[in-house]
């Protein structure tokens, strides 16, 4: 196994919900310090990589570090538990998953419990927040408060990373920990290739985005970048049950997705489409109404605005346990990123009017 896959393999199987994604940040923190001159943290978590750090012209590179996950709402008398979402979590896929809970004493295993389909009601209940529940194999909520488990307690599948048919990486939580894991092998390639940039480049792993952006508008008021290159996943809409006329015609192994909206700055945009052209890297486009709901919204708007751009990777199943993107798109996304830095030139101007 490469270092590359047996960090990405590491990195995906360390759980990072939002709002505790310290175990994760530590993992990616720990693989990229032979690659950046230094680090910076903030108070909640994000965890930023630096190259140098004294240069005016500041350039971000991010991605997001949390999954989604759930929270213990609820603990009834007979020990079973209910939940809440943290981020978007989806209730249908719950029944019979493995479950991780996070508690001080340590991971505590549990399942989310379904009755047997010959004995649900006739009308076939279907899951909801209402419904769903975690069994720890406890006789009563005394029980479950001795394993450490209380209202509060963040759960997370327990589900690992793993390759399919050796074209796509597969597991839960890619979901942007995937772009961690490209914007980490955009360092490294810089490194390797001794590559000296005339900017000081940022690369940021950021915090609670799945509630909302929160790490990313958090980070860019300290940072102040001149220009920010996000990256994040979207989705392949070639599966079943999707809408192509409403959701677009994006297909994972066709390469990255240049998006079009207000939040990204068309010049640095044109600049991102003309690069990858001239490297004939595949990329696919994408529109988007308002907001990109990525943490390019955050960036695009902070302080007086950061000219900002979006590179996205076809996900397939988003928000699942069985995400999938292909390799050959992610390594077209790092080809890109790396491409796109080794061409700019510091104190690069991109506003529409001088």
């Amino acid at each position: 196994m490469s270092q590359s896959l047996e960090f990405l393999t590491k990195y995906i199987n360390t759980a990072s919900p939002t709002g505790f994604e310290t175990e994760g940040q530590k993992v990616w923190l720990e693989y990229i310090k032979p690659y950046i001159d230094n680090y910076i943290t903030d108070v909640y978590g994000t965890v930023v990589g630096v190259i140098n750090p004294d240069a005016p012209y500041k350039v971000v590179i991010e991605a997001h570090a949390d999954e989604i996950s759930w929270f213990v709402n609820y603990i009834d008398n007979d020990g079973y538990i209910y939940v809440r979402r943290n981020g978007g979590s989806d209730h249908q896929i719950a029944p019979s998953m493995r479950v991780n809970l996070h508690t001080k004493k340590g991971v505590v295993k549990g399942i989310f419990g379904w009755p047997a389909i010959h004995v649900r009601d006739e009308k076939e209940e279907t899951p909801t927040l209402k419904n769903i529940f975690i069994d720890l194999g406890c006789k009563n909520k005394e029980e479950v408060a001795a394993l450490g488990v209380h209202v509060g307690t963040v759960v997370t599948f327990q589900d690992e990373f793993m390759v399919l048919n050796d074209k796509f990486y597969v597991g839960r939580a890619l979901d942007n920990r995937i772009g961690g894991y490209m914007i980490a092998e955009v360092a490294k390639k810089l490194k390797e290739n001794n590559i000296k940039l005339p900017f000081g480049l940022y690369i940021v792993n950021a915090v609670q985005e799945e509630i909302g952006l929160r790490g990313a508008e958090m980070i860019s008021r300290r940072i102040k970048p001149d220009l920010a290159i996000v990256t994040d996943v979207c989705h392949d809409t070639q599966s079943p049950m999707y809408n192509k006329k409403i959701q677009g015609d994006i297909s994972a192994g066709k390469g990255p997705v240049v998006t079009y909206g207000p939040a990204v700055q068309n010049n640095l945009n044109d600049m991102l489409i003309e690069t990858a052209e001239a490297r004939s890297i595949p990329f696919q486009r994408a529109a988007v109404s308002r907001s990109t709901g990525t943490d390019t919204d955050s960036f695009a708007y902070s302080a007086e605005g950061v000219a900002s751009t979006l590179i996205s990777l076809p996900l397939k199943y988003m928000h699942t346990t069985v995400e999938m993107v292909h390799k050959e798109d992610v390594e077209n996304v790092i080809s890109l990123i790396y491409e796109l830095l080794i061409k700019l030139p510091s104190n690069h101007d991109f506003k529409y009017l001088s």
